[in-house]
């Protein structure tokens, strides 16, 4: 595998979304090295905050799988960035990855956190109004990853990947039981044993509370 491309976005407009009416989806490639810290890619535009960005969701990685999948379904082709990723990885199909493995490029060093959950922006974005449901059927969900180690990196740089050594939680899984209203404690347990972004950790340590309750 290999970087095919880095994307960044800029703050723009954006109608029937979100309450700003700004978003940060729109990423366009950028040539040369570019560097990754904790916090993501520098310059890159984060509006909506409760739901995107911070440590555990630094960097947002698509897959080149994902998209020929995409352009298949679509009947089109289409340009990396389209779907809000910093990374476009060749030869990366998202939803297989466990929370927990890492991607080595270069110096730097990003663990898989969570999948992305798809919003009435990212729809808007698309230019259809049904995409956050055909997006749910297509378990396509990317990556977020938190950094590791931090370096700089540019397109073409080599990717290699680590996986995680304990309990194997797919980001399929997590991406399913998003949307599932039973939560048994044996798969909250599971979810919790692995290295989820925090926003995803606290969902299930509420739906534990739920359920000790239920069985108390």
């Amino acid at each position: 595998m290999d970087v095919l491309s880095i994307n960044i976005g800029s703050v723009r407009t954006i109608g029937n979304a979100n309450v700003s009416g700004q978003t940060g989806i729109y990423k366009l490639p950028v040539a040369g090295p570019v560097q990754v810290t904790a916090a993501g890619l520098p310059g890159d535009a984060i509006i909506s905050k409760r739901h995107h960005g911070g440590p555990d969701q630094a960097v947002y990685v698509y897959g080149g799988a994902d998209y020929a999948w995409w352009a298949a379904e679509l009947g089109r082709e289409i340009a990396p960035g389209t779907f809000g990723e910093n990374l476009t990885i060749s030869d990366l199909e998202s939803a297989p990855l466990a929370i927990g493995d890492r991607l080595h490029i270069g110096d730097v060093v990003l663990e898989v956190t969570a999948p992305r959950i798809p919003c009435e922006t990212f729809a808007a974005r698309m230019g259809d109004p049904i995409f956050v449901a055909r997006f749910r059927v297509a378990e396509r969900p990317g990556d977020y990853c938190r950094v590791i180690r931090e370096g700089t990196i540019q397109a073409g740089d080599v990717v290699t990947l680590e996986p995680y050594a304990g309990e194997v939680v797919t980001i399929a899984e997590v991406f399913s039981d998003y949307y599932e209203s039973d939560h048994p404690l044996a798969d909250i347990y599971r979810f919790l044993a692995v290295p989820l972004a925090e926003r995803a950790r606290e969902a299930k340590q509420r739906q534990m509370r739920a359920a000790l309750r239920c069985e108390g």
